[in-house]
């Protein structure tokens, strides 16, 4: 796909009159838009109560991830949506991975070298059926509270709005558009190879994805990189024996002992590399133990003259990159085989969401986005720290397409907890950048 982002870029560079062999897109004119973008600001405006209304509806909808009526209900109300929008829409299945599945909405352009852009959502909140945070409720200083209000339902909205903003100004026929919003991005159904299938075959098909997440909550930042979320699991068995017999050369030191070294040397051997961070989220000790993966819970029997037998600790690593991930890796399986004596450790590693690094394609697709939000009249955009915000769908799709930028949704703060508040003040402005960012990548050839 290298071709095509170099005719993307130098089609942006033409357009807008830059000097090509820079690659610097800082010399457009603050507010300078032209006579389509003003119509498209215009089309926003128009339509802003609409879209606020549609987020209301969607946001009182409970379509916690294993809610599967929900979030078939949450997907029905946007696909009517794209219907009217001259969508092909279908929802794809989730039976095959055990959740209610992803609405997909596309439209192709007849021109040949249009760009082909996915655009990503998810339909799912963390807030399940019985959970007492259900409404959308108007609060002062354009806030609004509900759940899942930013995380994303504001941003599946920002989607809809940014593309009926340009159909009504005739603006969408020079680009392709796919649009995959998924019901399990929250609490993802396995294999992933199935679950994420919409979202990779989307990158594959795609020349950029954009992501409609909240990022940091941050209106001044975009996300060009996301760590990874990948889950391990440490296994560790000792010699059982009357606990005054431990440390003896034939008896040992016991799991919890061997445990414990691991996760002391993960920390002092690890912990300083830069967005590298891993977690041991869950540790079960003793003379039995049992864990539930399903609840995310475990228990323990165990007495203070038994030295301990079995140990599991249950964590979590996040890398910026994929070369990152893997030594840090090797590193920790490294200092599982360095067991203590009578001791025996296993570290297995589960599949996960991969890292979406930031790599030259996003930083250039950054650089668009931000030159639109200044043209609006609104702030510069700058890469956001990608410690300030955790994994999304759309690193399933970054690596197979040439640019990719997320964090571009409804903003706010507080996202999956109670205390969920949207800043509205975002919500025309990112619907404003999204559809002349598109609008901007349509007129390149």
């Amino acid at each position: 796909m290298t071709q095509n982002i170099n005719r993307l870029l130098s089609g942006l560079l033409f357009a807008f009159g830059l000097f090509s062999a820079a690659l610097s897109f800082s010399t457009l004119a603050a507010n300078k838009l032209n006579a389509d973008e003003q119509a498209i600001v215009s089309a926003v405006q128009a339509d802003l109560a609409r879209h606020v209304q549609l987020l209301q509806d969607s946001v009182n909808i409970n379509s916690g991830t294993m809610n599967f009526s929900g979030v078939r209900k949450v997907g029905e109300l946007f696909k009517k949506q794209f219907t009217e929008l001259g969508f092909e829409v279908e929802w794809l299945s989730g039976d095959g991975f055990e959740r209610a599945g992803h609405l997909q909405a596309s439209k192709i352009s007849g021109e040949p070298n249009a760009p082909k852009i996915l655009m990503i959502g998810h339909l799912d909140t963390v807030f399940a059926v019985n959970d007492e945070f259900q409404q959308y409720k108007q609060l002062a200083d354009n806030k609004v509270s509900g759940p899942g209000i930013v995380d994303m339902k504001g941003g599946d909205v920002i989607i809809i709005a940014a593309l009926k903003a340009l159909k009504d100004t005739g603006l969408l026929d020079n680009v392709s558009i796919r649009v995959v919003m998924t019901g399990d991005e929250e609490r993802s159904g396995r294999p992933l190879s199935l679950s994420k299938k919409a979202i990779i075959d989307g990158g594959k098909w795609a020349d950029i994805a954009l992501g409609f997440e909240n990022g940091d909550s941050d209106i001044n930042t975009a996300m060009v990189a996301r760590r990874s979320s990948i889950g391990w699991e440490l296994t560790v068995t000792g010699k059982p024996a009357h606990s005054s017999q431990i440390f003896r050369e034939d008896i040992g030191y016991g799991a919890i002992f061997e445990a414990s070294r691991i996760l002391t040397q993960f920390q002092e051997q690890l912990s300083e590399r830069e967005n590298l961070t891993f977690n041991p989220g869950m540790f079960v000790g003793g003379t039995t133990i049992s864990h539930d993966p399903q609840t995310s819970s475990g228990t323990a029997f165990g007495k203070s003259n038994v030295i301990a037998k079995d140990a599991k600790v249950i964590g979590g690593i996040r890398a910026l990159s994929l070369a990152q991930l893997q030594q840090a890796q090797k590193d920790m399986q490294a200092i599982v085989a360095k067991s203590l004596p009578h001791t025996q450790a296993t570290l297995t590693f589960k599949d996960g969401y991969p890292p979406m690094s930031p790599h030259q394609g996003n930083q250039q697709l950054l650089a668009l986005y931000s030159q639109a939000s200044t043209d609006l009249g609104y702030n510069k955009v700058v890469a956001a720290n990608p410690r300030k915000a955790g994994a999304a769908d759309i690193s399933f799709a970054a690596n197979h397409v040439d640019m990719a930028l997320d964090g571009l949704g409804l903003m706010g703060c507080c996202g999956h907890t109670k205390d969920e508040v949207a800043d509205m003040t975002s919500f025309s402005n990112n619907i404003e950048k999204a559809a002349v960012l598109i609008y901007r990548l349509s007129r390149a050839r």
